[in-house]
């Protein structure tokens, strides 16, 4: 069940980086949806590989094929079944890693999981795998959006270099005029200088993502143990890479007093809000009405073009150059990521409480 995610809304994955494709199945959609096909292909495209020049070189169609569960544009409440075929695969990139684990790569542990690993690119813990969660989250995305619900997702630090400004106060709009996925136009400059210069280097960094879900009602979530941010956690930390997770005001609120932490309510014209929301939407495990937003720490990436010391699997020492198309930062291509798991996670809270 570890490839299965969700409980009314649920989604499967499958496929591996160089086998001939990756897929999904999505149980539990509603029908009547109407399909836009062309949002759900630019979701796709926001997430492929060689969009610019900070991401890895390689090039991937990434054209979605739906399979089952659509008649006339519309869901029908059966399996919506989709594959996405693999079609820029160069797996003899990968055959000095046959018999070599990459150092902070999942290489040893499925190795002594499984007994057995797809050296090509990680096979199963390759990050090829999330364009699967994509379709699945644009399908989420439109169900969401019918009840007013939007998300969207931003890279908010990149390495030492952080935005200067919340969400709130910039324009998110900006968030797809550059490379790095950044809403503060100068931040997003240094941020993509920065990541440039890595390359040429051959390092790598990470950062944080910031998303923000608008239009998420009073009531969402479901306490004790499923708790609405615990989903969010959940969900963002199956992503790869991902190694970190906090909501509202989060580990930053730690030096504040309670005095200056709590959100005040106010009653006005029948709605009731929060004068502040450093609870980030989310009280009790549950949603409270206001924007929920959230922040998800990315590791530098683990695949680097400079020497390394690690093993092979006769449990030698060796030294490793790796070779291969890879991103000195995963950030801008796993903002739509972020998006689609945050996506997942909120439909299926939202059919659950449809269904009290």
């Amino acid at each position: 069940m570890s490839n299965t995610f969700g409980t009314l809304f649920t989604f499967t994955s499958f496929g591996e980086s160089h086998g001939k494709g990756i897929g999904g199945i999505v149980d539990g959609c509603p029908a009547g949806i109407e399909l836009d096909f062309d949002f759900i292909q630019s979701e796709l495209d926001r997430r492929k590989p060689g969009q610019s020049s900070i991401s890895s070189p390689r090039k991937e169609a990434d054209q979605v094929e739906f399979l089952s569960g659509i008649f006339d544009g519309k869901t029908t409440g059966t399996p919506l079944a989709f594959i996405i075929w693999n079609s820029n695969q160069r797996s003899q990139d990968y055959d000095q890693l046959k018999d070599v684990y990459r150092p902070s790569h999942a290489d040893y542990t499925y190795d002594k999981k499984y007994g057995i690993r797809d050296y090509r690119g990680g096979g199963r813990s390759s990050a090829r795998e999330t364009a699967a969660r994509v379709v699945a989250g644009a399908i989420a995305k439109l169900v969401l959006a019918k009840q007013g619900v939007s998300i969207q997702a931003f890279t908010s630090q990149v390495g030492p270099i952080a935005m200067t400004q919340t969400y709130n106060q910039v324009d998110l709009n900006l968030i797809e005029s550059n490379a790095v996925r950044c809403p503060e136009p100068a931040i997003a400059e240094q941020m993509i200088s920065y990541i440039a210069n890595l390359k040429k280097e051959g390092d790598s960094t990470g950062g944080i993502i910031t998303c923000v879900a608008k239009g998420v009602p009073a009531g969402w979530g479901e306490p004790v143990f499923d708790k609405l941010h615990g989903r969010l956690a959940a969900a963002m930390l199956s992503i790869n890479a991902a190694h970190g997770f906090d909501y509202g005001k989060g580990f930053d609120g730690v030096a504040m007093k309670g005095s200056e932490a709590n959100d005040a309510f106010y009653a006005k014209d029948e709605t009731i809000g929060t004068l502040t929301n450093y609870s980030g939407g989310i009280q009790g495990g549950i949603s409270n009405g206001e924007d929920i937003y959230f922040r998800v720490l990315f590791k530098p990436v683990a695949t680097i073009f400079t020497k390394q010391q690690t093993i092979n699997t006769a449990g030698e020492n060796v030294e490793l150059q790796a070779k291969g198309r890879h991103d000195p930062c995963v950030l801008p291509r796993a903002v739509p990521i972020v998006e689609a798991m945050a996506a997942l996670t909120l439909v299926d809270l939202f059919l659950i409480s449809q269904a009290k």
